[in-house]
């Protein structure tokens, strides 16, 4: 398997050329295009099938019930995939023994040796606004994550702080918790930062210059309904 990243950083997407037999898991609907004898399965889970409870919390972390499973011919073949938002995508690569832990609209597609499931942030990611589920990736191989603008990554070793809706995915050996962002509550939410994301440990974040949340807020005082 090849993944290339085209058209980036604005408008990303993910060339990806599979040898034959060779397939790849996406989220639903990010498919552009795809070769003409690509067969695609579509499951709540793994390409086999089952784990309908599985697909149903992975909704709750703000992903689609359904997966799709690209499988190329017996000559090969690619599948051109992209996210709903514009902005950036990077291929991660994991190892046996690591997980990664990602954002929820962030998940892109996985190689079929890596392994999704859910994780509980707990009750602290109500008061900021975010998802309280994110999405664990584990297993060894590939994955495709996108960003809603530009993505960077930040190697952390000690602490560091990030915006709640700027987080696209993070190293499960880092631990966070959320924080105002200034020394009161008045200031931090008078100062447009609100709560934030304290990371503490060893390991790499993926940030998006934009948060979706945001964006929505900027774009509401000048939608209007429409009139009959």
């Amino acid at each position: 398997m090849k993944i290339d990243i085209v058209q980036r950083p604005a408008s990303a997407a993910a060339r990806v050329s599979l040898d034959p037999g060779e397939h790849i898991t996406a989220e639903g609907g990010s498919m552009i295009a795809m070769s003409g004898d690509m067969e695609i399965k579509t499951t709540t889970h793994k390409k086999e099938g089952g784990k309908v409870l599985k697909g149903l919390a992975r909704t709750l972390a703000g992903e689609g019930l359904f997966m799709n499973h690209f499988t190329a011919g017996s000559n090969g073949g690619e599948v051109i995939l992209a996210a709903n938002l514009t902005g950036d995508m990077e291929v991660l690569s994991l190892k046996e023994g690591t997980s990664l832990m990602v954002q929820n609209g962030s998940f892109v597609a996985h190689e079929d040796s890596v392994d999704m499931s859910i994780s509980w942030q707990g009750l602290k990611n109500i008061f900021s606004g975010e998802n309280m589920i994110w999405l664990k990736m584990t297993g060894s191989g590939m994955l495709i994550i996108n960003a809603f603008g530009a993505l960077y990554p930040v190697d952390v070793d000690g602490e560091y702080i990030v915006d709640t809706g700027n987080i696209a995915a993070f190293e499960d050996t880092l631990e966070y918790k959320i924080t105002r962002a200034g020394k009161s509550l008045v200031s931090s939410f008078l100062g447009g930062e609100g709560l934030v994301s304290r990371f503490s440990g060893r390991g790499r974040i993926w940030c998006q210059t934009h948060a979706d949340r945001n964006f929505g807020k900027s774009l509401t005082p000048h939608l209007r309904p429409k009139k009959k």
